[in-house]
C-alpha cells in the first residue's frame, strides 16, 4: 500500500493510491484495532511503515475534544486504512467540560467506527461517581448509535464490566486486558472481546489472561505511542503483538493473525 504525498498530510482531500494486499495472505490483512495516531510523530512514516508491513486497517481512538477532532482529521486524510473512534477518556474528564465533550462524541459518533477510548481509572484523580456518570452516558451514545465500544479498565475492570453489561452493550473490547480470570470468564461469557498489545512481551498479568482467552475472542493492537521497554511504539510494532501472542497460543502466526483480523472484522463491522 503507497500514499500519495502530493498535498498536506491532512488534508480531508488527500487521495491515497492503494495496492489492495493479497487476500491469500494473512499477514497482509492485519488490524492494530486501537491506535493513538494523534500522539504519534511523523504520522505520515508510522502509516507508510505500517502499511508496508502487511497492515491493512488502523483504528485511531480519542479521549477527548482535541484529540478526537485531530483523529477526524486524519482519517479523512487516510480513508478506509485509518478508522476513527471517538471518545471520552476517564483521564480527561478533570480538564474537558463534560457537556460539551459529550456533545462533540454525539454529533460525530454515527460517522465512526467505534466509541473510544472510554472506560474508567482508579488511578486517574477523578471522584469515582463523576467517571460512572460520564461513562453510562458515553454507553447510551454506544446502544443509540449501535457502535462497538472500545474500554478503558485500568484496577476497574469488576465495575467496568458491570456497566457495560448492564447497559446491554453488544460488542465491547476491554483494551490491554490484565484483569482477574474469573472476570474474564465473565466477559466471554457475554460474548465481549479482550485485545493485547506488546506488553505481552513482559506482563505476568497480560499474558495470563491472553493465554486463557479463546483466540475467537481476542483482538490485536498497539496503543501506540505507549513505549514498551524503552521502545516507542507505532502501527508496526502489531507485529510484535501478534508474535508474542503466536508464541503464547503455540500456533502457527498466520493461523493467529487469520483468527485476530477476522475477530476485527467481525468486531468493528469491517466488509
Amino acid at each position: 500500500m503507497r500514499f500519495n504525498r502530493s498535498r498536506s498530510k491532512f488534508s480531508p482531500q488527500l487521495k491515497i493510491e492503494v495496492r489492495m494486499p493479497d487476500q491469500t495472505d494473512p499477514l497482509r490483512e492485519l488490524i492494530d484495532g486501537h491506535a493513538h495516531l494523534n500522539e504519534v510523530n511523523d504520522i505520515e512514516g508510522a502509516i507508510d511503515r505500517a502499511a508496508a508491513a502487511g497492515l491493512a486497517r488502523i483504528v485511531a481512538v480519542g479521549m477527548d475534544i482535541a484529540s478526537n477532532r485531530r483523529v477526524l482529521e486524519i482519517a479523512a486524510s487516510y480513508p478506509g486504512f485509518v478508522l476513527p473512534a471517538v471518545g471520552f477518556h476517564p483521564w480527561s474528564i478533570t480538564t474537558e467540560p463534560i457537556e460539551a465533550t459529550l456533545a462533540f462524541v454525539r454529533t460525530h459518533l454515527a460517522t465512526c467506527t467505534a466509541l473510544g477510548e472510554v472506560g474508567l481509572d482508579y488511578k486517574a484523580k477523578v471522584k469515582k461517581a463523576v467517571q460512572w456518570e460520564v461513562f453510562a452516558r458515553v454507553l447510551d451514545l454506544a446502544v443509540e448509535f449501535e457502535k462497538p465500544v472500545i474500554v478503558h479498565a485500568r484496577f476497574s475492570h469488576l465495575r467496568c464490566h458491570r456497566m457495560v453489561s448492564e447497559a446491554k452493550i453488544k460488542k465491547a473490547v476491554f483494551h490491554w486486558y490484565s484483569g482477574p480470570l474469573d472476570l474474564l470468564e465473565k466477559i466471554m461469557a457475554d460474548g465481549y472481546f479482550v485485545s493485547c498489545t506488546p506488553a505481552l512481551a513482559y506482563s505476568t498479568h497480560h499474558r495470563s489472561a491472553m493465554r486463557h482467552a479463546p483466540l475467537e475472542r481476542i483482538l490485536i493492537e498497539t496503543d501506540c505511542p505507549v513505549e514498551y521497554q524503552g521502545r516507542v511504539s507505532e502501527p508496526v510494532h502489531l507485529l510484535d503483538t501478534l508474535t508474542h501472542l503466536s508464541r503464547i497460543k503455540d500456533l502457527p502466526l498466520e493461523e493467529v493473525a487469520r483468527f485476530t483480523t477476522a475477530n476485527a472484522r467481525a468486531f468493528f463491522g469491517i466488509r
